[in-house]
């Protein structure tokens, strides 16, 4: 009964030894992946004021295959209060332009086109018809005669204008678009193209923006 008794501690103390071998290998091996050179991933600065600005990588790539570690482990940067930490880039959005813009970019193409008293594009145009083609390019209907002209929209003042508002001349007899400078793109009168000129060049009635 002795000897069965001491055959048993025996086995159990032998049992004891091989799991503590086992686990300080497991152990080294850990120990070993983590003191190895470790591949970093997209690094981002980190500033500290004062300091300077450091590159730090958000994970750490550990090698593969040993039981209980993971191949990358994240590294997270706490808040820090004066410390500029990076965050997820802001999505790029373009810039969208206004039907305003959009028919200026119209007229502007048009520039050189010859005046034709009732035409309204594409290739001639009077002052309206101008006004009312290069809206029309930009989605927007509008009212065929430059007086009618002058009656829609939201009435503007001289000195607010924006690229894309409606300007009217000669107690609103004559129409253009606004471009910004001081200037307005129009067709003029017959023998004269569609041009670019200053806004002081002909007397001002009133503004409306569409």
């Amino acid at each position: 009964m002795a000897t069965n008794t001491v055959k048993r501690q025996v086995r159990g103390t032998q049992r004891t030894a091989r799991r503590a071998v086992a686990a300080g290998a497991v152990g080294a091996a850990t120990l070993s992946a983590l003191l190895l050179p470790a591949t970093t991933a997209q690094a981002q600065p980190v500033t500290v004021p004062g300091v300077g600005t450091f590159e730090v990588p958000d994970q750490v790539q550990l090698p593969a295959g040993i039981p209980g570690v993971p191949e990358s482990l994240p590294i997270q940067i706490p808040a820090i209060p004066g410390i500029e930490t990076p965050g997820a880039p802001a999505p790029f959005a373009a810039p969208q332009k206004s039907a305003g813009d959009l028919a200026v970019d119209a007229a502007l193409s048009k520039v050189g086109a010859p005046y034709v008293y009732g035409a309204s594009g594409p290739n001639a145009f009077d002052c309206s018809g101008l006004v009312q083609w290069s809206y029309a390019q930009a989605g927007v209907d509008l009212p065929r005669t430059s007086y009618d002209q002058l009656a829609t929209g939201t009435p503007v003042s001289a000195d607010a204008l924006q690229p894309g508002d409606i300007v009217s001349f000669y107690g609103g007899g004559h129409s253009g678009l606004y471009v910004g400078n001081g200037e307005v793109v129009h067709a003029s009168t017959s023998g004269q193209p569609v041009q670019v000129a200053p806004i002081s060049s002909m007397p001002f009635a009133g503004a409306r923006r569409i």
